[in-house]
């Protein structure tokens, strides 16, 4: 009978949770700097959930230590729908991986709420370059095996294990030359000390278009809408090198499951919305606003995917 009453206030007490919900500022933590990707996504969505839900949602950026000091912060809040962690793939399903250490597991700790968005990574050159083609990078890398340099955002980066991925079915590896950020990257490859990188197509997108990259090919099954003349690595003839760069929602584990379904519809509306799709779908990402359990699928498949990359590259960042 005690058993029965406890289940009985359990349930009322999800129910009420979920219908106050929300009745007080929520914060949506983001693991990197202000500016990037991963931070437009949060700033972007804010004010459409401030609105619907008529509560604050404020964007609270926990930087350091590739993500992990943000995720690991959520990861000890309360599960009670007022805390969110707004991140990229890295804290999820690559840097565990290459930290030891970790203060939470990504396929436990955290109740998936959504993917948001996704962008393809590009192979970009300076335009004076001669390689004209990925069959032109894919010749001189096996005829001259350690000379040609990958620039990449940093260590344990999506830039960075996309080359060792390209490497790895090429047969033959490059140069790589980690970067503290993006930004840098992208100045010293069109300042031509670097010979390429493979870069998100929404942070370079501006450099391709204007003659300042040349792009050779991007890492999606199907063309990006932003670069139709540019082919797919498949197309181009390097199969298996599928990446997409993607930012997701996630919840402390133990979130209601009313709360965890009405905040997961907010999102998914708010990204939905006229105003957030263009403002993404212009630089190059594709909407996703996927379920919490084709997420967590998602989450798994990639989890393995970069798990074999690591270890069959012997890559390390520590």
């Amino acid at each position: 009978m005690k058993k029965l009453l406890a289940a009985a206030l359990a349930t009322l007490a999800f129910a009420a949770a979920a219908d106050t919900w929300p009745s007080k500022a929520v914060t949506m933590v983001v693991p990197f700097p202000p500016g990037g990707s991963t931070d437009q996504v949060a700033r972007a969505v804010g004010p459409l959930l401030t609105d619907k839900l008529k509560q604050s949602f404020l964007v609270d950026n926990k930087a350091g230590a590739t993500g992990t000091i943000g995720a690991t912060f959520v990861k000890r809040a309360p599960a009670d729908g007022y805390t969110f962690l707004v991140t990229s793939l890295g804290p999820l399903v690559i840097v565990p991986h290459l930290l030891k250490g970790m203060q939470f597991d990504p396929l436990k700790d955290f109740d998936p709420i959504t993917v948001a968005v996704q962008s393809p990574n590009v192979l970009v050159v300076h335009p004076s370059s001669p390689f004209k083609s990925l069959a032109d990078v894919v010749a001189f890398n096996k005829a001259n095996p350690g000379k040609m340099t990958f620039a990449s955002a940093g260590n344990g980066s999506s830039d960075h294990l996309t080359a060792e991925l390209f490497w790895q079915q090429i047969g033959v590896k490059g140069i790589h030359v980690p970067y503290k950020g993006g930004a840098p990257a992208h100045t010293d490859l069109m300042g031509g000390q670097v010979d390429a990188s493979f870069q998100n197509v929404n942070s370079v997108l501006q450099y391709i278009k204007g003659g300042k990259m040349r792009a050779l090919a991007v890492t999606s099954t199907k063309r990006s809408p932003v670069l139709p003349d540019v082919p797919t690595m498949a197309e181009a003839g390097v199969a298996n090198v599928e990446v997409t760069s993607w930012q997701a929602i996630v919840a402390p584990k133990g979130l209601p499951a009313d709360v965890r379904e009405k905040a997961h519809a907010a999102f998914v509306e708010a990204l939905n919305s006229p105003k957030v799709k263009d403002q993404f779908t212009s630089i190059g990402f594709e909407m996703v606003a996927n379920t919490p359990a084709e997420f967590a699928a998602f989450q798994q498949k990639e989890y393995a995917k970069w798990k074999q990359v690591i270890e069959t590259g012997k890559i390390t960042i520590e």
